[in-house]
C-alpha cells in the first residue's frame, strides 16, 4: 500500500497536501542570493500556485513560471507554514 502524501499546516491551520492551491504570502531567499534572482522570489509573493510535493521536513514545494522576452523560466521555492494560506477549490 502506498503512503499517503504528506501534509503541512498553513498560517491559518488548514492542511496543505500535494495538488492544493495555495497564496504565497512571503519568501525566505537564500542569503547569497544575486540581485536578478531575489527578485524573481520577491515578485513570487501574492502568486497563487499549485503545491507539488511536501517534504519530510515540513516544506511545501511550489513552482511559478515565468515568460520572458528569451522564453519561459521557472523558480522552485520550499513555503513554510506562515509563508501560505490555502486557497479552496473553485
Amino acid at each position: 500500500m502506498p503512503a499517503a502524501p504528506l501534509t503541512v499546516p498553513d498560517r491559518s491551520g488548514q492542511p496543505v497536501a500535494p495538488g492544493d492551491h495555495v497564496r504565497i504570502l512571503d519568501i525566505s531567499p537564500d542569503p547569497g542570493m544575486d540581485e536578478e534572482d531575489l527578485e524573481l522570489f520577491r515578485e513570487m509573493v501574492g502568486s497563487i500556485c499549485e503545491v507539488e510535493r511536501v517534504d519530510a521536513a515540513g516544506y511545501a514545494w511550489v513552482t511559478v513560471w515565468w515568460a520572458t522576452s528569451e522564453g519561459s523560466i521557472t523558480t522552485t521555492a520550499a513555503l513554510e507554514t506562515h509563508q501560505m494560506q490555502k486557497i479552496a477549490d473553485a
